[in-house]
């Protein structure tokens, strides 16, 4: 199935707040150490953002960040997908913050809510949107602020998270588009192993902790993204009718190390040839792609032209993938 894309991706830029919190600061605050925390995890860092800093504010910077980078204008964007598990409200949404913010004078705005598929999710639909005629230039978000609804009294899970925002611009292409193949999937019976409540007090029956703070079983995940990732993956390469080889990049959501570690000695790409951003950055849900990705870019092993194979799964439990053709090029630059 080789998808007929006339969508490329032309611009990207990314923030993170500037409080960091390090495992050293965990250290006092939970029963954890600098060791353990490495060892299970592969983090070291997360950002956090400020008290009166939201997910909006984040994005804000994110598209100032790739104004600076690049040029490009944002006064044409005919719609905004934001990918986020962590809006300031239930409405109006972080994309209509987002609209104010920039002052961009006629575009959709719309959230998704796929946690930490989301931002995944948003470029397969700015693809087909752009693809279809129906828009012309598009900007995915996938932003949160994840410090807001962790339990720091909870261990295994506040060593996890952070903070942080991506954003990407798709367009219309003059030539062949550069999205090469997706794939999607849910299990959500799985739905108890992650979540946080919202109205209701009950999922299948069993009580849910109404804190507002996010909840996970974290080996239930690991077992379900670990069996299910290098098995999509495969799927979404055979889409794309192209072999493992093919695949410069792979940048999964950077959940923990020892998952993507996992996932890549079951094939089909290698560690050596995967991107992540969690050491500095803690798993940053819908953020954690374009993070690695603009750490690919700075570091300037990421190059225009190259495949790369983008995997998000988490809350959900949902996943989403496809295969890019990186078609930001430097001559872009700013």
């Amino acid at each position: 199935m080789n998808h007929q894309s006339k969508a490329a991706i032309t611009a990207m830029g990314t923030y993170v707040p500037e409080q960091i919190l390090s495992n050293a600061d965990l250290e006092k605050m939970v029963d954890t150490s600098d060791e353990w925390i490495v060892q299970r995890t592969g983090m070291r860092e997360r950002r956090i953002a400020a008290e009166h800093e939201y997910v909006s504010d984040l994005a804000t910077k994110a598209v100032e960040d790739m104004m600076r980078r690049y040029e490009v204008d944002i006064t044409d964007v005919d719609m905004i997908l934001f990918a986020t598990s962590t809006p300031e409200y239930s409405f109006p949404s972080s994309a209509s913050r987002l609209q104010a913010n920039l002052g961009i004078p006629h575009t959709g705005v719309l959230d998704l809510n796929a946690a930490c598929a989301g931002f995944t999710y948003g470029m397969q639909l700015a693809d087909s949107l752009v693809t279809s005629g129906m828009y012309r230039k598009v900007l995915v978000i996938g932003a949160e602020t994840l410090s807001k609804i962790t339990d720091y009294t909870d261990r295994t899970t506040c060593v996890l998270f952070g903070d942080g925002a991506g954003a990407f611009l798709v367009e219309r292409a003059s030539g062949e588009g550069d999205f090469k193949s997706i794939v999607s999937g849910t299990q959500g019976e799985g739905g108890m192993h992650l979540y946080k409540s919202g109205l209701s007090t009950e999922m299948n029956g069993q009580p849910l902790n109404v804190e507002g703070k996010l909840v996970q079983n974290g080996r239930e995940v690991y077992k379900w993204a670990v069996r299910m990732v290098p098995e999509q993956l495969a799927e979404l390469i055979t889409r794309a009718d192209m072999s493992p080889e093919q695949i410069d990049w792979f940048v999964p959501h950077s959940a923990n190390m020892r998952m993507i570690e996992a996932v890549c000695e079951r094939g089909p790409i290698p560690l050596e040839r995967t991107f992540t951003s969690m050491e500095y950055r803690g798993n940053t849900s819908a953020a954690s792609i374009p993070l690695a990705l603009q750490i690919a870019v700075d570091e300037g092993k990421l190059k225009y032209g190259q495949n790369v194979a983008l995997f998000g799964f988490g809350g959900g439990l949902t996943y989403s993938g496809l295969i890019l053709r990186w078609g930001i090029s430097e001559s872009n630059k700013s």
